[in-house]
Protein backbone atom coordinates (compact mmCIF):
# COMPACT_ATOMS: atom_id res chain seq x y z
CA UNK A 1 0.00 0.00 0.00
CA UNK A 2 1.11 3.64 0.04
CA UNK A 3 0.83 5.17 3.18
CA UNK A 4 1.63 8.92 3.24
CA UNK A 5 2.64 9.63 7.04
CA UNK A 6 1.87 13.28 7.89
CA UNK A 7 5.19 14.35 10.58
CA UNK A 8 7.21 11.78 8.97
CA UNK A 9 10.39 13.25 10.07
CA UNK A 10 10.04 13.13 13.42
CA UNK A 11 9.92 11.05 16.47
CA UNK A 12 7.18 8.63 15.82
CA UNK A 13 6.96 9.29 12.38
CA UNK A 14 10.29 8.64 11.19
CA UNK A 15 10.68 5.05 12.93
CA UNK A 16 6.68 4.14 11.33
CA UNK A 17 8.20 5.23 7.80
CA UNK A 18 11.25 2.34 8.40
CA UNK A 19 8.59 -0.23 9.82
CA UNK A 20 6.28 -0.13 7.02
CA UNK A 21 8.97 0.34 4.17
CA UNK A 22 10.20 -2.88 5.80
CA UNK A 23 7.13 -4.72 5.41
CA UNK A 24 7.00 -3.84 1.71
CA UNK A 25 4.69 -0.64 2.01
CA UNK A 26 5.53 2.15 0.29
CA UNK A 27 5.59 4.59 3.07
CA UNK A 28 6.05 8.21 2.27
CA UNK A 29 6.69 11.05 4.90
CA UNK A 30 5.37 14.13 4.38
CA UNK A 31 6.61 17.26 6.22
CA UNK A 32 7.13 21.15 5.45
CA UNK A 33 10.59 19.96 4.81
CA UNK A 34 9.75 17.92 2.05
CA UNK A 35 7.07 20.66 0.28
CA UNK A 36 3.91 19.67 2.20
CA UNK A 37 2.31 22.03 4.89
CA UNK A 38 -0.81 20.50 6.32
CA UNK A 39 -1.66 24.55 7.61
CA UNK A 40 -1.70 26.07 3.86
CA UNK A 41 -2.43 22.83 2.08
CA UNK A 42 0.88 23.30 0.01
CA UNK A 43 1.88 19.67 -1.52
CA UNK A 44 -1.29 17.58 0.21
CA UNK A 45 -3.02 16.76 -3.04
CA UNK A 46 0.21 15.59 -5.10
CA UNK A 47 1.81 13.53 -2.19
CA UNK A 48 -2.24 11.74 -1.18
CA UNK A 49 -2.67 11.00 -4.83
CA UNK A 50 -2.81 7.39 -5.12
CA UNK A 51 -2.34 6.58 -1.66
CA UNK A 52 -4.73 3.88 0.73
CA UNK A 53 -3.65 5.65 3.73
CA UNK A 54 -2.94 8.98 5.71
CA UNK A 55 -1.24 8.72 8.86
CA UNK A 56 -0.58 12.05 11.15
CA UNK A 57 1.47 11.96 13.81
CA UNK A 58 2.42 15.52 13.33
CA UNK A 59 2.14 18.17 16.33
CA UNK A 60 1.97 21.63 16.69
CA UNK A 61 5.75 23.61 16.75
CA UNK A 62 4.07 25.86 19.45
CA UNK A 63 2.22 24.52 22.50
CA UNK A 64 0.28 28.11 23.41
CA UNK A 65 -2.99 27.50 23.78
CA UNK A 66 -4.65 29.76 20.44
CA UNK A 67 -1.78 28.16 18.43
CA UNK A 68 -1.99 24.66 19.37
CA UNK A 69 -5.53 25.10 18.96
CA UNK A 70 -5.00 26.68 15.65
CA UNK A 71 -2.62 23.64 14.34
CA UNK A 72 -4.74 21.05 15.16
CA UNK A 73 -8.50 22.55 13.81
CA UNK A 74 -6.66 23.77 10.06
CA UNK A 75 -4.20 20.98 9.61
CA UNK A 76 -6.98 18.48 10.49
CA UNK A 77 -9.33 19.95 8.46
CA UNK A 78 -7.26 20.19 5.42
CA UNK A 79 -6.03 17.21 5.74
CA UNK A 80 -9.67 15.52 5.98
CA UNK A 81 -10.46 17.63 2.89
CA UNK A 82 -7.32 16.19 0.74
CA UNK A 83 -7.82 13.00 1.68
CA UNK A 84 -11.65 12.88 0.53
CA UNK A 85 -10.48 14.58 -2.84
CA UNK A 86 -7.90 11.79 -3.15
CA UNK A 87 -9.93 8.91 -1.98
CA UNK A 88 -8.07 7.88 0.79
CA UNK A 89 -9.67 4.95 2.17
CA UNK A 90 -8.16 5.20 6.08
CA UNK A 91 -7.42 8.19 8.02
CA UNK A 92 -4.90 7.14 11.19
CA UNK A 93 -4.07 10.02 13.77
CA UNK A 94 -2.05 9.23 17.23
CA UNK A 95 -3.11 11.14 20.35
CA UNK A 96 -2.95 10.88 23.75
CA UNK A 97 -4.52 8.25 26.17
CA UNK A 98 -6.69 10.34 28.59
CA UNK A 99 -7.52 13.45 26.22
CA UNK A 100 -11.12 13.48 26.75
CA UNK A 101 -10.31 14.18 31.11
CA UNK A 102 -7.71 16.74 30.08
CA UNK A 103 -9.51 19.36 29.02
CA UNK A 104 -7.88 21.98 31.77
CA UNK A 105 -5.07 21.79 29.31
CA UNK A 106 -4.85 24.09 26.17
CA UNK A 107 -2.86 21.19 24.82
CA UNK A 108 -5.21 18.41 25.20
CA UNK A 109 -8.28 20.83 24.16
CA UNK A 110 -6.36 21.31 20.86
CA UNK A 111 -6.46 17.33 20.79
CA UNK A 112 -9.92 16.80 21.38
CA UNK A 113 -10.82 19.30 18.38
CA UNK A 114 -8.81 17.11 16.53
CA UNK A 115 -10.69 13.91 17.10
CA UNK A 116 -13.71 15.42 16.86
CA UNK A 117 -12.71 16.80 13.58
CA UNK A 118 -12.00 13.36 12.54
CA UNK A 119 -15.00 11.39 13.82
CA UNK A 120 -17.40 14.00 12.63
CA UNK A 121 -15.74 14.06 8.61
CA UNK A 122 -17.33 10.68 7.40
CA UNK A 123 -14.01 9.35 6.68
CA UNK A 124 -13.10 5.90 7.09
CA UNK A 125 -10.32 6.22 10.21
CA UNK A 126 -8.66 5.53 13.79
CA UNK A 127 -7.55 6.81 16.17
CA UNK A 128 -4.58 5.50 17.96
CA UNK A 129 -4.57 6.62 22.10
CA UNK A 130 -0.80 6.35 23.04
CA UNK A 131 0.18 6.88 26.82
CA UNK A 132 3.50 9.14 27.57
CA UNK A 133 6.39 8.18 25.91
CA UNK A 134 9.44 7.11 28.08
CA UNK A 135 11.33 9.66 25.36
CA UNK A 136 9.53 12.75 27.33
CA UNK A 137 10.54 12.56 30.85
CA UNK A 138 12.88 15.53 29.95
CA UNK A 139 10.38 17.48 28.65
CA UNK A 140 7.85 16.53 31.25
CA UNK A 141 10.70 16.83 33.72
CA UNK A 142 11.16 20.60 32.45
CA UNK A 143 7.68 21.77 32.54
CA UNK A 144 7.57 21.08 35.92
CA UNK A 145 10.58 22.70 36.79
CA UNK A 146 10.67 25.71 39.56
CA UNK A 147 14.26 26.23 40.23
CA UNK A 148 16.31 22.82 41.22
CA UNK A 149 12.87 21.31 42.43
CA UNK A 150 10.60 19.05 40.08
CA UNK A 151 7.05 19.04 41.54
CA UNK A 152 4.48 15.99 40.07
CA UNK A 153 1.34 14.79 40.84
CA UNK A 154 1.73 10.73 42.11
CA UNK A 155 -0.92 10.15 39.95
CA UNK A 156 -0.16 6.61 38.07
CA UNK A 157 0.84 6.41 34.88
CA UNK A 158 1.59 3.25 32.12
CA UNK A 159 4.57 5.04 30.00
CA UNK A 160 5.38 3.72 26.37
CA UNK A 161 8.67 3.51 24.48
CA UNK A 162 8.27 5.51 20.87
CA UNK A 163 9.82 2.13 19.00
CA UNK A 164 6.23 0.50 20.47
CA UNK A 165 4.33 3.09 19.73
CA UNK A 166 5.43 3.36 16.10
CA UNK A 167 4.72 -0.50 15.40
CA UNK A 168 1.11 -0.15 16.89
CA UNK A 169 0.09 2.97 14.68
CA UNK A 170 1.76 0.87 12.07
CA UNK A 171 -0.53 -2.17 12.68
CA UNK A 172 -3.41 -0.04 13.29
CA UNK A 173 -2.89 1.80 9.60
CA UNK A 174 -2.33 -1.60 8.14
CA UNK A 175 -5.73 -2.92 8.96
CA UNK A 176 -9.19 -2.01 8.50
CA UNK A 177 -10.67 1.46 9.88
CA UNK A 178 -12.01 1.09 13.69
CA UNK A 179 -14.02 4.06 13.71
CA UNK A 180 -12.70 4.63 16.75
CA UNK A 181 -9.48 4.65 19.50
CA UNK A 182 -7.17 2.02 20.22
CA UNK A 183 -5.15 2.69 23.14
CA UNK A 184 -1.59 1.78 23.65
CA UNK A 185 0.65 1.67 26.62
CA UNK A 186 3.74 0.15 28.07
CA UNK A 187 3.76 -3.03 30.52
CA UNK A 188 4.48 -1.38 33.88
CA UNK A 189 2.60 1.31 36.38
CA UNK A 190 4.89 4.09 37.89
CA UNK A 191 3.77 6.96 39.83
CA UNK A 192 4.28 10.18 37.78
CA UNK A 193 7.09 11.45 39.79
CA UNK A 194 8.25 8.23 40.77
CA UNK A 195 9.31 7.86 37.03
CA UNK A 196 10.39 11.04 36.65
CA UNK A 197 12.82 10.83 39.77
CA UNK A 198 13.96 7.28 38.18
CA UNK A 199 14.82 8.71 34.83
CA UNK A 200 16.51 11.71 36.40
CA UNK A 201 18.61 9.99 38.81
CA UNK A 202 19.68 7.69 35.92
CA UNK A 203 21.06 10.40 34.15
CA UNK A 204 22.77 12.06 36.61
CA UNK A 205 20.40 15.34 36.83
CA UNK A 206 20.86 16.98 40.48
CA UNK A 207 16.93 18.48 40.32
CA UNK A 208 14.85 16.79 43.33
CA UNK A 209 11.80 15.27 42.28
CA UNK A 210 8.90 16.22 44.93
CA UNK A 211 5.49 14.55 45.19
CA UNK A 212 3.04 17.43 45.59
CA UNK A 213 -0.94 16.10 44.80
CA UNK A 214 -2.31 19.54 43.56
CA UNK A 215 0.70 19.74 40.80
CA UNK A 216 -0.38 20.53 37.29
CA UNK A 217 0.31 18.54 34.22
CA UNK A 218 0.60 20.52 31.25
CA UNK A 219 -2.16 23.35 33.03
CA UNK A 220 -4.27 20.00 33.68
CA UNK A 221 -5.00 18.58 38.05
CA UNK A 222 -4.47 14.94 37.53
CA UNK A 223 -6.78 11.83 39.26
CA UNK A 224 -5.08 8.91 40.73
CA UNK A 225 -6.30 7.14 37.29
CA UNK A 226 -6.32 10.32 34.67
CA UNK A 227 -3.20 9.40 32.12
CA UNK A 228 -3.77 4.88 32.66
CA UNK A 229 -5.63 3.29 30.02
CA UNK A 230 -8.89 1.48 29.93
CA UNK A 231 -8.32 -2.70 30.77
CA UNK A 232 -8.82 -3.32 26.82
CA UNK A 233 -5.34 -1.22 25.72
CA UNK A 234 -2.95 -3.39 23.98
CA UNK A 235 0.55 -3.27 26.41
CA UNK A 236 3.81 -3.15 24.63
CA UNK A 237 7.03 -5.33 25.81
CA UNK A 238 9.41 -2.70 26.49
CA UNK A 239 10.35 -2.09 30.18
CA UNK A 240 11.42 0.99 31.30
CA UNK A 241 14.38 -0.04 33.24
CA UNK A 242 15.76 -1.89 29.69
CA UNK A 243 14.92 1.27 28.00
CA UNK A 244 17.32 3.55 30.19
CA UNK A 245 20.80 2.42 29.16
CA UNK A 246 19.87 2.29 25.42
CA UNK A 247 18.96 6.01 25.51
CA UNK A 248 21.37 7.69 26.24
CA UNK A 249 20.82 11.97 26.89
CA UNK A 250 22.19 13.56 23.92
CA UNK A 251 26.01 14.76 24.51
CA UNK A 252 26.31 18.51 25.46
Amino acid sequence: MKIVVIGGSGLIGSKLVGKLRDHGHVAVPASPDSGVNTLTGEGLSEVLDGAQVVVDVSNSPSFADDAVLDFFRTSTGNLLDAGKRAGVGHHVALSVVGTERLAESGYFRAKIAQEQLIRESGRPYSIVHATQFFEFVGSIAQAATEGTTVRLSDALIQPIAAEDVAAAVGRTAVGEPVGGVVEVAGPERFGLDELIRRGLAFRGDPREVVTDRGARYFGALLEKDTLLPGPGARLAGTRFADWLPLNPPPAK
